[in-house]
């Protein structure tokens, strides 16, 4: 598609254009005092490289419009609009984290509350203005089909996507391991959208909105891909919060737009367990005040036992891909099953 040729290039091509820019008003990163020692070479590496992929996937999305070929939806503009405002949250932080001098930004309940009102503002605006089922759902609106209503499903949005920014926000701990992850989970998502546009009588939905779907999927990877290109290990920027949050917010909102609600604890499988690694991490500490990880997220706990950095990216890059291709195969599973009907 266009969009993603337009996403990856405006991401490659951008973010060198944005480091130079960064670099000159000194805005690098700031390194967690109890993190890895060998973290503290990444000390003033430009961050808030999460602009260039923001930018890049509204450009990559408008230029997939170009033409009568696919036409701008609801859905569609909602998770661009989600992504831009999840990204601006995390660039707040991003900057007072280099104001001061410190890798602690907004404080927790700041940031948690202006996640929620992001997340309750894309619910209702999915309800009221895309028209989005308040079904619960698998892989169709009819899997397993449990309707929440209005209020049930605007909490289960607000859940879903507070917990993809912030579970994406964790795994961005090493070079490109995030960026890397997401493309997968991104590219699987845009296989899955123009599937669903392809058969919408089976699954029973809007051929505009499908695809349009699957084009800003498409737009979200290919941006994430560009970034990479500069973020892998030895990164030469890195997405902060302002990418992290923006990130996970699109996965978030694809899938419930998508009415696959409940395959992306699976599409994102890496996310789920680096978050779980630092719930049960905390867990431990708290009842038994024993650790069971050298440090959380899991990521650095691996970093600890003497794998090298690398080594951990690319193990868990397989990992997410693994988990991709399982929900990929589900999901196609599930429609062989459903088509014979």
């Amino acid at each position: 598609m266009s969009s993603g040729a337009a996403a990856f290039w405006l991401s490659i091509l951008g973010t060198p254009v944005l480091m130079r820019w960064l670099r000159r008003r000194r805005i690098g990163q700031q390194i967690r005092e109890d993190g890895p020692a060998t973290h503290t070479a990444k000390a003033g590496t430009p961050t808030m490289g999460g602009l260039a992929i923001v930018g890049a996937v509204v450009g990559g999305y408008l230029v997939g419009h170009i033409g009568d070929e696919v036409r701008f939806s609801a859905e569609g503009v909602l998770v661009v609009i989600t992504v831009v405002l999840f990204g601006g949250i995390g660039a707040l932080d991003d900057w007072i984290k280099v104001r001061n001098h410190r890798s602690l930004g907004l404080n927790k309940r700041a940031k948690f509350a202006a996640q929620v009102a992001a997340a309750v503002l894309f619910a209702e605006l999915a309800v009221h203005w895309a028209h989005t089922a308040t079904t619960l759902s698998f892989t169709r609106m009819s899997s397993p089909g449990i309707e929440l209503g209005e209020a049930g499903w605007v909490a289960f949005a607000v859940f879903v996507l507070v917990g993809a920014s912030n579970a994406v926000n964790l795994t961005d701990g090493l070079d490109g391991l995030a960026a890397g992850s997401s493309t997968m989970s991104f590219s699987v998502l845009g296989i899955l959208g123009y599937w669903i546009f392809r058969h919408r009588m089976i699954f029973h939905v809007l051929p505009a909105y499908a695809i349009d779907l699957a084009l800003t999927a498409v737009a979200l990877g290919a941006a994430c891909l560009g970034f990479l290109w500069w973020n892998a290990a030895p990164a030469k920027i890195v997405m902060g919060d302002t990418g992290s949050l923006a990130i996970g917010s699109g996965l978030g909102a694809l899938c419930l737009l998508l009415n696959l609600d409940l395959l992306l604890p699976i599409l994102g499988g890496l996310f789920v367990i680096e978050t779980l690694s630092v719930i049960a991490q905390v867990l431990s500490f708290r009842a038994f005040h024993r650790r069971i990880l050298r440090m959380a997220p899991i990521h650095h706990h691996f970093e600890l036992s003497g794998w090298p950095e690398t080594t951990v990216i690319v193990r868990l890059w397989i990992c997410a891909g693994l988990f991709a291709a399982l929900a990929l195969g589900i999901f196609y599973g599930v429609y062989l099953t459903v088509a014979k009907l």
